[in-house]
């Protein structure tokens, strides 16, 4: 008998759920616990279902339909069906009108009950039809299925677990790791790429063995005797069209592209809209873009920290022009390095991987106060990688005499592998698994150039795992929902298809200069790269080598044995010798990684 009950809860969306194939019912503490890590997803409301061998739980952020009739998990009775449900459907207006018009009635106004009626109307096929960010569950009484689903370019996590008893999943692995039968040992192909491909492990690995993830634009359908079926919904393609443009007609679709993606943005939610605006091109073209679009009163938010002699640690000299431009309701914010690094911790233990951006951290800082003013912001992910904004796209094109492998590593890799192999203790030798990884990647089909294959790949697999994750874990933690106009799922297929020598002139992103060009200030456009600098964390001295220290020389590290004493004391004898080629702190990838361990697994699994 289904038990579907809801209380209110004061403690952004987070979803979890077990299916039994043992002839067991899920445990209610077990899932009361998941849930209650993921409380600081969803701080608006608790729920829970439970229907035999299957137990859903949910905590929400209410941003679409603010009302009690949207409260998840959200049970059709009449057409036998339970969703929990975690992202934003921007075109749920339409295909709400599409259903109703095929007879379908609806009880609740927000985005959520339009997935479960796409559902019932058109079966695993209905993620096809979904326009936005989305990781749900759907559990069908009557055929006694699950049906997990993520978006195409996996802006929103789903995590797994899989014992022969059950399957387990949730927004993130801290939930997962509440249960005492999920294997916490080191994976080591994950660990290969955790030290090669700048933190990047791609799905379906995590670094837990136990714990795995749905990879982008895919699903899985799974029933109660443990039988999978998963499926690939969405391939992108980097190919030419089969129409000729001119560099105006390209530049003319761009834009209007980009500026369909944030009107999509701005206009799916019932409560204010912000933008995180870091000073660079990218979040300024969409403040830019929202007032275009007709947007008044934009709320706009920026970060610094202190600088280091050799890098400043904010950006507020070009966000100042942008907010001047456009008059937008500012909030700047300066944080010490000491607040840097007493929040540090905090900022790892709401990481669902161990992620080694230094950005992540800045993240988390400025979401604990942009919180305080709304709930939605729009960001600038993707950007770069989708239209070629980095310094190393052109090098790569540039480059001869190299195989495709080759010609990524020797720009890309954090460490080559014979680095790798004198860095971890011998147990964790093997093959040089990021290059085959990459090799898989590069030599897939539907790519016109090296670049474009290149572009694809980051932008299907290595952007998922590195910026996009750290940007939904860090705003997440805080109730805070991100929002990506450079990765709709539209623009990005337009822009895969743009010629890649197009996107690198002019030292990248051309397309996206040429129409800022008269919409921000010319110094922004023209300024060089920024990078949402922590230097504290990039330049490793002071409080923060002795921190590092302290993870890497503690008990619960040498135990671990994953890296190698003469490794460790070289890095900590000279950092700033030992810089990544995307100029990160190798010493600050290893003392992440461990510190992520010790705060997240260790600590449930003493």
């Amino acid at each position: 008998m289904r038990r579907p009950f809801f209380s209110e809860d004061s403690e952004v969306c987070g979803i979890c759920g077990e299916l039994r194939f043992d002839g067991t019912r899920p445990d209610p503490a077990l899932l009361g616990r998941m849930m209650a890590r993921l409380a600081r997803r969803g701080p608006d409301h608790e729920g829970s279902y439970s229907d035999g061998a299957l137990a859903f739980g949910h905590r929400r952020l209410a941003i679409i339909d603010l009302s009690p009739r949207s409260n998840q998990p959200m049970v059709d009775a009449e057409l036998g069906l339970t969703i929990v449900f975690n992202g934003t459907i921007y075109n749920y207006p339409q295909l709400r009108a599409e259903l109703q018009a095929k007879g379908y009635h609806f009880f609740s106004g927000g985005d959520t009950e339009v997935i479960l009626k796409a559902y019932a109307e058109w079966g695993e096929a209905c993620v096809e039809r979904l326009l936005g960010m989305f990781a749900f569950a759907i559990w069908d009484t009557r055929k006694r299925t699950l049906f997990l689903a993520r978006d195409r370019l996996g802006i929103k996590p789903l995590y797994f677990s899989r014992t022969p008893g059950a399957l387990r999943f949730a927004s993130n692995s801290q939930a997962l790791l509440e249960a005492a039968d999920v294997d916490t040992s080191i994976d080591p192909v994950a660990l290969h790429h955790q030290l090669t491909l700048h933190a990047v492990v791609p799905a379906p690995r995590t670094v837990l063995s136990g714990i795995r993830k749905l990879p982008p634009a895919s699903t899985l359908l799974i029933d109660e005797h443990g039988h999978e079926q998963p499926r690939t919904y969405w391939k992108l393609r980097a190919e030419r069209p089969a129409e000729v443009y001119s560099e105006a007609e390209w530049l003319e679709r761009i834009h209007g592209a980009l500026l369909n993606a944030v009107r999509r943005r701005m206009d799916v939610a019932d409560v204010p809209v912000g933008v995180l605006l870091s000073g660079g091109l990218d979040s300024s073209l969409l403040v830019a873009l929202l007032a275009e679009a007709g947007k008044e009163n934009v709320l706009t938010f920026s970060v610094g920290f202190e600088d280091q002699p050799e890098e400043k640690g904010s950006e507020f000299e070009y966000s100042d022009l942008v907010v001047e431009r456009y008059a937008t309701h500012h909030h700047k914010f300066l944080i010490p390095n000491g607040d840097v690094l007493l929040r540090l911790p905090e900022a790892v233990s709401c990481m669902a991987e161990p992620m080694v951006g230094q950005d992540a951290v800045a993240f988390f800082l400025l979401s604990e106060r942009v919180a305080r003013e709304v709930k939605v912001v729009q960001s600038g992910q993707g950007a770069d990688e989708v239209f070629a904004g980095y310094f190393w796209y052109p090098q790569m094109a540039a480059a001869e005499g190299e195989d495709d492998v080759a010609r990524f590593a020797s720009r890309y890799f954090d460490r080559d592998h014979t680095e790798f192999l004198d860095a971890v203790e011998p147990r964790w030798h093997g093959p040089d698994y990021s290059a085959e990884t990459v090799r898989r990647l590069l030599g897939e089909p539907g790519a016109d150039t090296y670049l474009d294959r290149v572009l694809r790949m980051d932008t299907t697999t290595l952007i998922v795992d590195d910026p996009v994750k750290r940007v939904d874990n860090m705003t997440m933690a805080w109730g805070l929902e991100a929002r990506v106009p450079f990765l709709d799922h539209e623009l990005v297929e337009l822009a895969m298809s743009m010629p890649p020598e197009l996107k690198l002139r002019d030292g990248g992103k051309y397309a996206l200069k040429q129409f800022a060009r008269g919409r921000i200030p010319d110094a922004v456009i023209d300024r060089p790269k920024g990078y949402f600098p922590v230097p504290a964390l990039k330049y490793v001295r002071g409080e923060f080598l002795a921190f590092m220290h302290d993870v890497l020389d503690s008990q619960a590290a040498r135990n671990r044995g994953i890296f190698r004493r003469e490794y460790l004391d070289a890095l900590f004898a000279a950092p700033e010798a030992w810089m990544t080629r995307l100029q990160g702190s190798k010493l600050w990838h290893a003392a992440l990684l461990e510190l992520w361990l010790q705060l997240n697994v260790d600590a449930v699994r003493p």
